[in-house]
């Protein structure tokens, strides 16, 4: 590994016009467009089950309140109803779906407006004047069908969902309305002056049909669908916004630790990277022999050599609550307790060295059955007081760990390979870890003289030897949150 001296090791935060506008990143448009399409699905979904439970409600309340057999008729449109939303459910993947679902909810308001206004046959106990059809309240199963469009996330289908009430339910009031033996307000008032008394009589005749009860049902309809469309709307906005939000964090995942891009997108731009003074444990990782471990294997294979061990490295950094800092070509850095105060940091530091030796063992084995060369990796781990934040020019940032407590850690995993060890760690860290038995997992401890620096400096090392494929890792009582 090369000379650390002089360098502070970073990375990249932010890939376009530095951190001022996080939302300037760019996003792939087709895994934006598929997440938001996957939200829509989820309201469907969701939306349909919804419809199913009012299903069996209202069907269980008839069952009640109508006596056999005529709630057979309106079970036949529960049904129906049922269908109505069940075909376009099964559809939601179709090229047409969207087109189809409109189509549908014409249907739905077409359907529950017969169910309300038709009456049942005379057989089943349909004698009365189909103008008192218009006298219940039953006109408010209809503004059911607009919460259902609202749990579709789709502004367009409760504005459509409205204006498909809007005419339907007036055609078929006006049918009513029209019929010969409808008794009208204007008619009565053409034959002569109407009293206070005869204008109550004839509200209280069965044929009578008022237009006021639909003028209220059209204002009433008309806002509750614009107050309604206008909230699912803001509601979408704020689920697009959701969405983009996760699809640019995963996007910055790609290129940064899953902490960082959490840190970035949950503090804002202006927030994150402000210098400050943090204790930080650092791990520094590197293949032992890598450049005679792959002078006879093809460019291909060797990256996807470096590509395996760097997927497992940085699974088990983040599974300690790490963050990767960057790679260094067959190594990395990692860092406990950059991003924000992380009292434990030298304890997950410690867990992720041994864990990190374990896992590659478990990959040599699993290499040397096939015939391929084992893996060696040393660690070198410290920790201490260091200055972080962001540095660099508009372009470009860095979220940058500076100190000297950088560079010791990358000497101690450069003497790994002069003392035999697998892992050093300072006695700073050992000690800071807060658990004397962490001394127990280290086979020895010395004096090292590190390049570059006048005093020496106690380390505690573990030697890591390859175990046969049936015996167990060595793990340690109490250890079992921070593995």
């Amino acid at each position: 590994m090369s000379d650390l001296a002089t360098r502070s090791v970073g990375l990249v935060s932010r890939t376009l016009e530095g951190l001022r506008s996080f939302r300037s990143l760019k996003i792939s448009q087709v895994r934006l467009q598929a997440s938001i399409r996957q939200a829509e699905l989820e309201g469907l979904r969701f939306a349909f089950y919804a419809r199913l439970t009012a299903i069996i409600v209202v069907s269980v309340w008839l069952i009640w309140l109508v006596p056999w057999p005529r709630d057979l008729y309106y079970g036949a449109y529960a049904l129906g109803f049922f269908l109505l939303g069940y075909i376009p459910y099964r559809l939601r993947h179709h090229r047409y779906g969207e087109a189809i679902k409109l189509g549908f909810i014409v249907l739905d308001v077409a359907l529950v407006t017969a169910a309300i206004l038709v009456p049942p046959p005379a057989s089943l106990g349909g004698e009365w004047p189909i103008q008192t059809r218009l006298r219940g309240q039953e006109f408010l199963y209809v503004l059911l069908l607009l919460g259902e469009a609202a749990l579709t996330y789709s502004p367009r289908r409760v504005l459509w969902t409205g204006v498909s009430i809007l005419g339907i339910w007036s055609i078929g009031v006006f049918t009513i309305y029209s019929q010969p033996d409808t008794l009208r307000f204007n008619d009565a008032a053409a034959e002569g002056a109407l009293t206070s008394a005869a204008v109550l009589d004839l509200s209280f005749k069965p044929a009578f049909v008022s237009l006021t009860a639909w003028y209220t049902q059209l204002v009433a309809t008309s806002l509750f669908t614009l107050l309604l469309t206008l909230t699912v709307w803001r509601g979408r906005r704020t689920l697009l916004n959701q969405v983009e939000a996760e699809v640019v964090r995963a996007d910055l995942a790609r290129y940064v630790s899953p902490d960082v891009a959490e840190a970035l997108s949950s503090r804002g731009a202006t927030a994150f990277g402000e210098p400050a003074t943090r204790t930080v444990a650092i791990l520094f990782a590197d293949i032992v022999g890598f450049t005679k471990l792959t002078e006879t294997l093809s460019p291909e294979r060797t990256f996807a050599l470096l590509r395996s061990f760097q997927e497992r490295s940085s699974a088990i950094v983040f599974k300690h609550g790490g963050t990767l800092d960057k790679y260094l070509g067959d190594g990395f850095m990692a860092t406990f307790g950059s991003i924000g105060p992380q009292p434990d940091a030298p304890a997950r530091a410690l867990a992720c060295a041994f864990e990190l030796q374990e896992e590659i063992e478990r990959w040599s084995r699993k290499r040397s059955g096939r015939g391929a060369d084992p893996l060696h990796v040393s660690v070198g781990v410290h920790c201490g007081p260091v200055t972080v934040g962001n540095l660099g020019g508009r372009e470009r940032v860095e979220f940058t760990v500076v100190g000297d407590v950088v560079n010791v850690a990358s000497r101690l995993e450069e003497v790994t390979r002069e003392i035999g060890g697998s892992i050093i760690a300072s006695e700073d860290c050992v000690r800071a870890a807060g658990d004397q038995e962490w001394l127990t997992r280290f086979q020895s401890s010395r004096q090292v003289q590190l390049r570059g620096r006048q005093q020496g400096l106690l380390v505690h090392i573990a030697t890591w030897q390859m175990r046969p494929a049936d015996e167990p890792p060595h793990r340690k009582q109490g250890l079992t949150n921070l593995e």
